[in-house]
């Protein structure tokens, strides 16, 4: 990565800089804002003072200007650090992030998100409340259920509906599938990469760590340790279930089952064989290349999609929770557009589908309308041509695969597709049967900037 930025107004110009086949938009961040302004002391988790608000503020104030979307913030334990720590946001104070937001009504520009645990349910709903009606900006969080509160969705959601009657414009953002990870060798993670024995093997290429975990002796000494206490509470507080939830890791095949029957779980698995889950989780992943249990960190508590479909055709709500490439070694939310209409509009066979229609308007006129997109989302004369040409007949998802194509030979996952006959970009052919034609239209969109 070559760093030629330092204020966010400087991002945005190396942003622009650069040639691409999409368009793109920034909104900017508050571990990196917070961190900026108060350095160590953010880092430490303290508390920020009234003049590190002010200045977080003024260099809010000053991103919306130069074309930032809006502004984001994490309250959750899912986010930490490679050694474990939580990020400088955890646990900002609600004057901190009600001061931050403030640049927001100031400007009369950009939308305020966040990730939260809501440690306080109702401190939390307030003060967001609070935000949305004083800046009159939209305000979201994201909303997923959760296998230690099956109800919190609903309570959020209901309190969503309250505060909109109030006139604030409070929004939960949603995801349109189980939220998982992909665990197999040469993952981020999996259920083995937290004992000491499998950490011997880190480094080592994918088909040597196969043939390695192979040899019997180390698939014994494997099978007998205990994962190990200080690695697994490095992890985000989702992912240390991978420890013991074994009835929620299920065997993913191609084309893969995000919606997959209680049968195809480890834990029904070794029942059947009379083996462990141990047993049958590392024999399922070192028989062969290409071989990864997905485990739904959220949005599976039912083991079926119903709450998904709930939240999906429920109006306090926007589509758009996904992970395309943050956890690019462990998930791959990037196929979601795609699996909306192949799931919800086509395939589903555990429960009702949805109208292609509101599939569609879901992922463009709705997402445009909230973040300010107004010359896109629609197929109207005077908007920018942004179309994609679906053979829908012809959808096909294919299962998730590791590839080495980051600098210095980093890993991430990509998920290939069939049925894209055409995409154009302002009117410009970018892929023609998912082949790259080479055109390179796309540009940094600011916000206020829009022609």
């Amino acid at each position: 990565m070559t760093w030629e930025w330092e204020t966010f107004p400087d991002f945005l110009d190396a942003l622009e800089r650069r040639p691409r086949a999409i368009d793109i938009a920034a909104q900017i961040a508050h571990h990196p804002l917070r961190v900026y302004v108060m350095g160590e002391r953010a880092i430490r988790l303290e508390a920020a003072r009234p003049d590190d608000i002010a200045e977080m503020r003024r260099l809010t104030v000053e991103a919306l200007h130069a074309g930032a979307f809006g502004f984001t913030t994490s309250r959750t334990d899912s986010h930490k650090t490679p050694v474990g720590e939580m990020v400088p946001s955890r646990y900002a104070a609600s004057e901190e992030l009600l001061g931050i937001g403030s640049a927001l009504g100031d400007v009369g520009a950009g939308a305020f998100g966040m990730n939260s645990d809501f440690d306080d349910e109702v401190d939390e709903l307030a003060w967001l409340t609070r935000l949305a009606k004083e800046t009159r900006r939209p305000v979201w969080f994201l909303l997923t259920d959760r296998y230690e509160d099956p109800e919190r969705w609903r309570r959020l959601l209901a309190a969503v509906h309250a505060a909109r009657a109030e006139g604030a414009h409070l929004t939960a953002q949603i995801a349109g599938r189980p939220i998982g990870v992909m665990l197999g060798i040469g993952t981020a993670l999996n259920p083995f990469s937290v004992r000491p024995s499998y950490r011997q093997l880190d480094g080592l290429s994918i088909p040597e760590q196969r043939r390695r975990l192979r040899d019997p002796a180390l698939r014994r000494r494997i099978l007998n340790e205990k994962p190990s206490a200080e690695e697994v509470s490095r992890l985000a507080q989702f992912r240390q279930l991978i420890t013991t939830r074994w009835d929620k890791f299920f065997v993913m095949g191609d084309p893969p089952d995000y919606e997959p029957s209680e049968e195809a779980s480890v834990a029904a698995i070794a029942a059947r064989e009379g083996r462990t889950p141990d047993e049958v989780a590392y024999d399922y992943l070192t028989e062969t290349e290409n071989r990864y249990l997905f485990f739904p960190v959220v949005n599976y508590v039912c083991g079926d999609h119903e709450p998904i479909r709930e939240m999906l055709t429920d109006s306090g709500t926007l589509l758009g929770l996904s992970d395309g490439g943050a956890h690019c070694a462990s998930i791959i939310d990037a196929g979601v557009p795609t699996y909306m209409l192949l799931h919800w509009g086509r395939d589903r066979r555990r429960g009702p589908r949805l109208p292609l229609e509101l599939l569609v308007k879901r992922q463009t006129s709705e997402t445009a309308n909230f973040f300010g997109l107004h010359d896109r989302g629609r197929l109207t004369p005077g908007l920018r041509a942004d179309i994609n040409l679906i053979d829908f007949d012809g959808l096909r998802l294919y299962q998730p695969e590791l590839v080495n194509d980051l600098p210095a030979g980093g890993r991430r996952f990509v998920q290939r597709v069939d049925g894209y006959v055409a995409t154009f970009l302002a009117g410009t052919p970018t892929f023609e049967r998912g082949e790259h034609t080479g055109a390179l239209p796309g540009r940094l969109v600011r916000a206020g900037h829009i022609h």
